[in-house]
């Protein structure tokens, strides 16, 4: 429930600066976690605010939240299992068996990926792989996408590619160019029932039996908790099938033999970096004291933001090159762990929930949308995430400082027409009303001075913490996602609507597929 005692702060601050609320917190809203320090200054907060704010936390049982979470309790009550995508990381051996069983369910897969990259593993006429076809989605495909984009990329002498999409042009892209005979196929869908994921899958198979006729099987990884339907799909005894554990959710898996892919082009060690960065997080999250614990204040933004100020979406602003896919993979991890309006028991909660999150690359994004984020009708609070290279370029590197940092303060205080008329007298009226910031937009602002793996897993791993203790303040269970598979039951019968030209039971569905079914009926 919402408690009463916030809202007398939400009505008194809804209309303070937020410049003088910012300088009387911005010594005491700053905190370190592992290689990321976390600055909330700017949030519409002031101290009697934020002392009745961590009181609901604290009341809310998020320090319980954690201790269920790492004591392998059942955390996902619909499908009654504990989450265990951090047993993944988790350096030592853990006291729960099934802990343990996860965290060495990566080791095959880890194996095998030395050994693609060494070229001790190779293709069937004996030469190495020269390129890795990762096909999944969602889950399955977010995550190494987003290694490889912010960790590998050019740095690795084998190609990688990626395909997700059931439009054909995707696998055709994705294999445009790559000699089959010098391809590994990598397939990762946890059930093995997902129909973008066969699709594509079936086409790479007829691609690699193409060109290399029945050895195309040392050309395919699959990843799964479905081994049985993964071997049938192989049609053979043999095969390499890696284990995703059923207790790692998809949207959690970028830890787990789902990253096979990101593995084999980069080597393991790359992967294990990922890991000890993130063990470094979780080591955090649970042990740092309530009011510096980075994941409870970052979920108890979210709530205050959402809940209680009402703000309905936030933007993501990356300040990093690297780390352009980000705001897509927390779109999954946030929107599809915590939007929802129903609690485990089937109640409705009684407050907004996740608030729609989108965003992008800084500085690129100056050039588009931050138009709207500062002069807008809308207030999107926004949270500024810096990674910055100390090899890189000192010039550029401080010019994109400078444009983050900038940002914030204007998004935070605005410019008056006072201060416009003192910078440009003379200005006509309507032209210096036009160039009013009104400010007041709130933001966080995350920054690490020296980005790696160890950076990147530490990033993820606290906002993964950070969505499941989100989701225990809303009283949702982060953990499904009855709400995907509605859309994908509906497109198996529409799908047959198309063939046969009838039979939807929805009249506009009806009309649609008549004047588009064409095509496949020729």
């Amino acid at each position: 429930m919402l408690p009463d005692a916030l809202f007398p702060h939400a009505r008194r601050l809804a209309t303070a600066s937020l410049k003088p609320l910012a300088a009387e917190r911005c010594d005491t809203a700053s905190l370190e976690a592992p290689r990321w320090t976390l600055d909330l200054s700017r949030q519409r907060l002031d101290a009697p605010a934020e002392t009745a704010l961590l009181e609901h936390g604290r009341a809310a049982g998020l320090e319980a939240a954690l201790a269920d979470l790492f004591s392998a309790r059942t955390v996902n009550p619909s499908e009654d299992r504990p989450a265990l995508h951090w047993a993944l990381r988790a350096g030592t051996s853990l006291e729960a068996p099934e802990c343990e069983a996860v965290r060495q369910s990566a080791r095959p897969a880890d194996a095998f990926a030395g050994a693609v990259h060494a070229g001790t593993v190779v293709a069937g006429d004996g030469a190495p792989f020269e390129a890795i076809l990762h096909i999944g989605i969602g889950g399955s495909d977010f995550g190494p996408r987003l290694v490889d984009e912010a960790l590998i990329g050019p740095k690795t002498s084998k190609t990688l590619r990626f395909c997700a999409n059931l439009d054909p042009a995707d696998f055709d892209l994705a294999i445009e160019g790559l000699d089959p005979a010098r391809t590994l196929v990598v397939g990762v869908s946890k059930s093995f029932g997902t129909e973008e994921t066969l699709y594509n899958l079936s086409r790479a198979r007829e691609w690699l039996r193409r060109a290399i006729g029945e050895r195309w099987i040392d050309h395919v990884a699959l990843v799964t908790a479905n081994r049985d339907r993964a071997r049938a799909w192989l049609g053979a005894d043999g095969g390499r099938v890696f284990d995703l554990p059923v207790s790692v959710g998809g949207r959690f898996s970028i830890w787990s033999a789902a990253s096979l892919a990101c593995a084999c082009a980069a080597g393991p060690g790359t992967l294990a970096s990922f890991r000890a960065g993130a063990a470094r997080m979780d080591a955090h999250v649970l042990k740092a004291p309530f009011e510096e614990n980075a994941a409870i204040r970052m979920a108890l933004i979210d709530f205050w933001n959402t809940s209680v100020l009402g703000y309905p979406m936030r933007a993501v602003l990356a300040y990093a090159r690297r780390l352009r896919l980000l705001p897509a993979y927390l779109q999954q991890l946030e929107m599809e762990s915590n939007g929802k309006s129903v609690r485990p028991d089937g109640t409705s909660v009684s407050t907004a929930t996740a608030p729609a999150l989108w965003g992008g690359e800084g500085s690129i994004g100056q050039h588009s949308y931050h138009q709207w984020l500062h002069q807008g009708t809308h207030v999107i609070p926004a949270e500024f995430i810096l990674a910055l290279d100390p090899d890189a370029d000192p010039e550029g590197s401080r010019a994109l400082t400078a444009h983050a940092l900038a940002q914030a303060e204007v998004l935070a205080n605005g410019r008056s027409a006072d201060e416009i008329r003192a910078d440009e007298p003379g200005l006509a009226p309507a032209v210096a009303a036009q160039k009013v910031h009104a400010g007041g937009r709130p933001s966080s602002f995350l920054a690490c001075r020296r980005f790696d793996a160890e950076a990147l897993g530490a990033l993820i791993a606290l906002y993964e913490h950070r969505t499941y203790l989100a989701g225990r303040l809303w009283g949702v269970n982060s953990f499904d996602q009855w709400g995907v598979e509605r859309g994908k039951t509906m497109a198996g019968r529409i799908n047959t609507v198309l063939s046969e030209g009838s039979g939807a039971d929805d009249p506009v569905t009806q009309a649609l597929a008549r004047r588009l079914g064409d095509i496949f009926r020729d």
